[in-house]
């Protein structure tokens, strides 16, 4: 008999939630108790329990937490070490335009990634993945250009609150927008 206790495994959605908006919220909290360096420091201790939480229920490398713990880590260290609050600010920027030009070169080169990410939890026929690749490509983008207009227009504690209550609820509205196009392109699992 196969053991199957080594099996990659999913996050029960409201782990997964806690898992993705722990850290934010950490940052915001620390930030408005002690200031941007701080909120960083526990930003980037968050993330890497975050991260570690992820890889041990799934029990495999979860792609997407893995870029964002290592360019928070990355631009975290930065923003400490230089004491330049502009790295962190620039992070969100980064990530969301590497998941963009991710998923575009994905398209151009016929590798679709959001199905490889995607695709244990999601059926959708091919029209349906490009569809959605495109959708959530630009969604990056767009996070990334709000992200510049609003830490370059307003002070480092709306950027937080923006990051922590802005983001997430446009992320979530996005995604409930995409359920027609999943509905549309669902292929149906045959019957076991």
């Amino acid at each position: 008999m196969a053991d199957t206790s080594q099996a990659p495994r999913t996050q029960h959605p409201l782990v997964r939630l806690a898992v993705e908006l722990g850290p934010l919220l950490i940052f915001f909290f620390v930030n408005t108790r002690w200031g941007i360096y701080a909120g960083t420091g526990a930003f980037m201790a968050a993330i890497a329990v975050s991260f570690s939480v992820s890889l041990w229920i799934e029990r495999r490398v979860p792609v997407m937490p893995l870029v964002t713990a290592v360019v928070v880590l990355v631009f975290g260290t930065l923003t400490l070490v230089l004491h330049d609050d502009l790295f962190i600010k620039l992070k969100p920027t980064i990530v969301n335009g590497l998941f963009a030009a991710i998923l575009a070169f994905g398209l151009l080169t016929k590798r679709n990634f959001l199905q490889i990410v995607l695709g244990t939890v999601l059926t959708l026929d091919d029209a349906g993945w490009r569809k959605l690749t495109v959708r959530w490509a630009l969604f990056f983008v767009v996070l990334a250009v709000i992200n510049e207009v609003v830490w370059r227009n307003f002070s480092t504690d709306t950027w937080v609150s923006f990051k922590v209550f802005g983001i997430m609820p446009l992320t979530l509205a996005f995604s409930l927008a995409q359920v027609p196009l999943l509905t549309k392109h669902q292929i149906d699992k045959p019957a076991a």
